[in-house]
């Protein structure tokens, strides 16, 4: 089978195209014939920076869609031939893939292979950050960085149909505004937030800020806070060395700070994400959120995709084609 794999760190060029065996499953385990495989920022890092990479080389991925090839023993559940999306340790970007049965979803009515491939990180992400960690409450104002990348345009339709007040998105480059403005935000700030922020909601705040950047960019989604505000931390895009916040930034006005990994989570609460994932997947079979491939590359191509995502001038999702 094709895979693609790198053998050292670097750009987009380390990326190889390699034939390997197609793997088996192992108890609890399911392999799956891959349609399409999501690419995300997690793999732009492994690439260059090692990001949970254990070894070289390395195949990355994540998510896929596709059709059940294969079951480990100790399986219940799935079938040999059904449609699913997968989340997975790695390895993702290839014909065929092993993933734990726990993060094998099968695919709801009506929603096809191409679009299953976009759920596995994104869906669940966003549905965990507002609802289970973030506790968005009806009229509370909500303030999104990288509005217009993959989960935050799924945050800004989640946002809304939770009955936010106001939802406030930021964006690295004007072009992204009016994208991130037609998937459920307000008001969109381009670069710069933190002053745009308290005089968007007259000097208060916001009550829950969501955070994949890091560094001076957390810094400032702490700074955005309303009193009894949460800051929800879900990524280091930025690579800034790990900050620490304590009393004198959180007692005066009785802030929160958290974090999320959805990776972490499928290791230490698989059942947690299973249950937080079933919910996220049913916005998308009722209607309440929509998340665009705005690009797609074949396989073999996927030192493009890489390209494109580390321009930062793309918008919400890109996918591989394997079998499509």
């Amino acid at each position: 089978m094709r895979a693609i794999e790198f053998q050292e760190y670097g750009g987009p060029e380390v990326l190889q195209v390699v034939e390997a065996e197609i793997p088996e499953p192992g108890p609890g385990q399911v392999s799956i014939d891959v349609a399409y495989t999501g690419v995300n920022f997690a793999d732009l890092k492994a690439r260059s920076e090692g990001y949970r990479v254990p070894s070289l080389p390395f195949r990355p991925g994540l998510e896929v869609s596709g059709r059940v090839r294969a079951l480990g023993d100790g399986v219940a559940g799935l079938r040999v031939g059904q449609e699913v999306a997968a989340l997975t340790a790695s390895g993702a970007y290839a014909d065929v893939v092993v993933a734990d049965a726990v993060t094998v979803f099968p695919l709801p009515d009506g929603v096809d292979p191409r679009t299953g491939a976009t759920l596995p990180t994104v869906l669940p992400t966003a549905y965990a950050l507002l609802h289970t960690v973030g506790r968005l409450q009806p009229g509370e104002t909500v303030l999104v960085q990288g509005a217009a990348g993959g989960v935050g345009t799924v945050l800004g339709q989640l946002a809304k149909a939770a009955g936010a007040g106001a939802v406030y998105g930021v964006v690295s480059a004007a072009a992204k505004a009016k994208y991130a403005l037609d998937h459920g935000y307000d008001e969109v700030f381009v670069g710069s937030f933190t002053d745009e922020v308290r005089a968007a909601t007259d000097g208060r705040g916001v009550d829950l800020a969501l955070d994949p950047v890091g560094g001076e960019t957390l810094r400032g989604s702490l700074a955005s806070l309303a009193p009894f505000g949460r800051l929800v931390s879900f990524g280091n895009a930025s690579s800034a060395e790990p900050w620490k916040v304590g009393q004198p930034e959180l007692y005066p006005r009785g802030l929160s700070v958290a974090g999320f990994s959805i990776l972490g989570l499928a290791q230490t609460a698989p059942g947690e994400l299973r249950a937080i994932a079933e919910r996220a997947f049913g916005t998308v079979v009722d209607g309440t959120v929509s998340l665009p491939v705005t690009a797609e590359f074949d396989l073999t191509e996927a030192s493009e995709a890489h390209r494109l995502m580390g321009t930062r001038s793309s918008t919400g999702k890109l996918l591989l084609r394997v079998a499509g």
